[in-house]
């Protein structure tokens, strides 16, 4: 039967799920808060210069492949992949960095000259990594997490062990050098905990990295975003932005719309792509699955404070996508996850997209995005902002050996005040719930309400996880429980 569906927010998940449920054949209505499409995954556009405000990085290139296939189509009928050579670079001190390049021979190079004998072990731990791959990505992240049954299959019960020792720990025990182990333990950060915290069978995040390599979409993540929006629409999905949704109403037990910008809207299904602990506040008390103290106890991913920056130059000795690891990560990892407050010296990411992309900046100039990582729910203030800025180009300056801030024509900010006022999240959260233990599969908030019917919920504090291939899965996976409601 062909439903009236209404879903809230058009992120990653959103979108995906919009375009399975149109394609079942449902009336499918999304409605934006903001001004434009794509959730966290905005654009800026300033002066001739173009930012992704969410997310710059493009991994696991077959789950986009995957996703456009289920509608018999490609990403390249929708959006220009560049595979970034090399993929990123990581600097330890002044001038003193490791250029991570796009194969895996190339890579075992680069460690062997680290480390002596280093690359024997990393074909071995890539080996392992392809492994988890093929059982996580390719069959249990497609799973919904309704029992804990669906991760007990004759491949995950030979890797128990994985799901209780960290990706700290097997680094560690293969690598001794500690900026192999940086490097190594670099990809689980987008999982959104410490790799202390991370189970090993994660490990599929450096395959991802270092078998399958970094791509750039032509024109920021944000044709992706642009693509999946057409596509939702090839298939007869609406979308309204400027849309503000104040409640989910409930009759019976049973979800029957929403008020929207204060105008009734009636559905059948109410799918949420938006933060899930924000969609509960919009039900009366009694309908709320998850109580405030729940979250209080949930590990989050960390928040972010993000730079837009235009430079009036092209910069040199940085890549496309370079880390900043010449700080103690255990120290900035501790402000972030054990006691919460602002990081006394930072790590920092920084992302220069003119480097591939002729589009994003005017020309002889380049486009920043750096990125610090940090706790949600702290202090956030102009001042507090400034003051990170100094201290990130003041190092920036002194790695890469040039000059830089006397280049600035502009610069933008984006924290935790304004992932709050933008996107209702949570504490100001930039990615959702962590993947720990505790919080992976059947352990996650669910996909559907246990005490609404007809309401559901996707994205990156569901199932499977943060990042915006789960995102696109999630969307998925919820389509699939909506079909068989």
């Amino acid at each position: 039967m062909n439903k009236k569906i209404a879903i809230i927010g058009s992120g990653f998940s959103s979108l995906a799920a919009a375009a399975y449920l149109a394609k079942q054949g449902n009336s499918v209505t999304i409605y934006e808060k903001n001004s434009t499409v794509g959730g966290r995954a905005r654009q800026l556009q300033k002066e001739g210069f173009t930012f992704d405000i969410g997310p710059t990085w493009y991994w696991m290139p077959d789950v986009f492949e995957r996703f456009f296939a289920d509608f018999n189509k490609k990403p390249s009928d929708y959006y220009q992949l560049i595979k970034l050579a090399p993929a990123y670079s990581v600097y330890f001190g002044e001038n003193d960095y490791i250029t991570i390049e796009d194969t895996l021979e190339k890579i075992c190079a680069t460690f062997e000259a680290e480390e002596k004998g280093s690359s024997i072990k990393l074909k071995k731990f890539i080996d392992k990594a392809l492994d988890n791959y093929n059982i996580a990505i390719k069959d249990l992240v497609y799973r919904p997490g309704v029992s804990p049954l669906e991760l007990v299959t004759p491949v995950t019960i030979k890797k128990i062990g994985q799901f209780f020792s960290t990706i700290s720990k097997e680094v560690r025990k293969e690598f001794n050098n500690p900026r192999i182990i940086s490097i190594l333990e670099f990809p689980v950060l987008f999982l959104g905990a410490k790799p202390s915290n991370t189970p090993a069978f994660y490990s599929f995040m450096n395959y991802a990295d270092f078998g399958l390599g970094t791509f750039h979409p032509k024109e920021g993540m944000y044709s992706v975003i642009k693509g999946m929006k057409a596509l939702a629409q090839e298939l007869g999905v609406t979308i309204k932005t400027n849309q503000n949704v104040e409640k989910i109403n409930v009759k019976n037990g049973i979800t029957t719309g929403l008020v929207v910008n204060s105008q009734p809207i009636e559905a059948n299904i109410v799918l949420s792509g938006a933060d899930y602990h924000h969609t509960e506040t919009l039900l009366d008390s009694q309908y709320r699955q998850y109580s405030e103290a729940y979250w209080e106890k949930k590990t989050f991913a960390p928040s972010s404070l993000l730079f837009y920056v235009g430079f009036d130059k092209k910069l040199e000795n940085v890549e496309h996508h370079t880390l900043f690891f010449d700080v103690d990560f255990e120290a900035h990892a501790k402000d972030i996850y054990d006691t919460p407050k602002w990081p006394e010296n930072p790590l920092f990411y920084a992302s220069f997209p003119s480097k591939t992309d002729n589009n994003v900046a005017p020309e002889g100039k380049e486009a920043g995005i750096f990125l610090i990582p940090l706790a949600p729910g702290i202090e956030d203030t102009k001042k507090l902002r400034l003051k990170y800025f100094e201290i990130i180009l003041d190092r920036f300056e002194k790695l890469t050996n040039q000059e830089v801030k006397k280049y600035v024509i502009f610069k933008e900010s984006f924290c935790i005040n304004d992932f709050i006022n933008d996107y209702n999240s949570y504490k100001g959260n930039a990615y959702g719930l962590a993947n720990t233990l505790m919080q992976t599969a059947f352990l996650r908030p669910k996909l559907k309400s246990k005490k609404v019917k007809n309401l559901f919920f996707t994205g990156q504090l569901t199932v499977p996880g943060p990042g915006v291939p789960p995102s696109l899965i999630s969307g998925k996976l919820v389509s699939g429980l909506i079909a068989n409601n």
